[in-house]
């Protein structure tokens, strides 16, 4: 049996900021066909910020912990700030994930810069290209 932190458990159990904003800002979806997780991240913007962040999650306990994690860590910071959100900074503030389940992390991190890029193209400009 996979071991979960407490802290996966309880976003697991009670995950954050569920559904959808239906007149979303940006959207991003990504998935692993390996696995078959799917993550939709939703963000509205204002004034540069991600004044709100949803997400819908298909896929196992590790990657809805990361999606509500994702999207706590990303309410209220401005885009860039939020584009610098690594799967290892997920990782670590859910108190780790098992190895077998790091790429759940990298899912909810790709997911939200996708719903980051699509926003900067529908708002003029091309989406920046990563450091």
């Amino acid at each position: 049996m996979v071991a979960y932190s407490e802290k996966v458990m309880e976003h697991f159990m009670h995950p954050r900021n569920v559904g959808e904003i239906a007149d979303a800002d940006g959207v991003g979806s990504v998935g692993n066909p390996v696995c078959g997780d799917m993550m939709t991240f939703y963000i509205k913007v204002a004034d540069g910020r991600l004044a709100d962040v949803k997400f819908k999650t298909f896929g196992c306990g590790a990657a809805i912990a990361v999606s509500s994690m994702v999207s706590e860590m990303a309410k209220g910071k401005t885009l860039d700030e939020a584009r610098q959100i690594t799967n290892r900074m997920v990782a670590d503030e859910l108190g780790g994930l098992p190895a077998n389940k790091m790429h759940c992390s990298n899912l909810g991190a790709d997911a939200l810069r996708a719903a980051i890029e699509d926003y900067e193209r529908k708002h003029g400009g091309e989406p920046k290209e990563e450091a």
